[in-house]
């Protein structure tokens, strides 16, 4: 099963002062971090979505993946998902699934992924969940794609579409992570500053 790596990694960070892709964790950037954790949860290819001061997260990153930028990314994650999306779906041969992750998760390790990557499939809709509360990384059959681009809007990403879906399976990742984001410099581990 080829599950590829979506990291949506576009926003301006406006809460936390600066684009979160930028941010260091003890010594890496979170967009490197992001894409080593997908890379050793077992995702390929990795697509990266770029929007904010793009050019200087393209260089964080390693020349195995790759990478878009979306012109409309000031739109919220429903941009950025979209335009993954449609990457992914050009690609050759076409991933059975997509691994959605979120560039400001860093206590989210290569563990969840592999947990999660487990129930890919062209027809998977699956997400993470952290003590029995929905959270990320999602992964989306190739399947749903296109009703997927076709309905997201806003900042919401994918949660309307999956929002009462029968067939999401919940992958409890509690021991592995708490699962939570990060919004502003005093959420970071150990409440490091930039």
């Amino acid at each position: 099963m080829r599950t590829a790596g979506l990291l949506l990694a576009a926003g301006a960070g406006r809460r936390f002062g600066r684009p979160k892709a930028l941010v260091e964790v003890e010594g890496e950037a979170l967009v490197t971090r992001a894409v080593r954790v997908l890379a050793e949860g077992g995702c390929d290819p990795i697509v990266v979505v770029l929007g904010a001061r793009a050019d200087d997260v393209r260089t964080l990153l390693p020349g195995r993946v790759t990478t878009v930028y979306v012109p409309d990314w000031q739109e919220g994650m429903s941009a950025s998902l979209r335009e993954g999306l449609r990457t992914l779906s050009h690609l050759t041969p076409v991933p059975d699934a997509v691994l959605v992750h979120l560039v400001d998760l860093p206590g989210v390790g290569s563990d969840v992924v592999a947990r999660l990557r487990e129930s890919a499939a062209p027809d998977a809709v699956a997400r993470a969940s952290y003590d029995g509360h929905p959270g990320h990384p999602v992964v989306l059959g190739r399947r749903w794609w296109s009703d997927i681009a076709d309905v997201t809007r806003g900042d919401q990403g994918a949660r309307e579409w999956l929002r009462g879906r029968a067939d999401l399976r919940l992958v409890e990742c509690g021991d592995l992570s708490a699962g939570t984001d990060v919004d502003s410099p005093a959420d970071l581990p150990g409440d490091r500053r930039p």
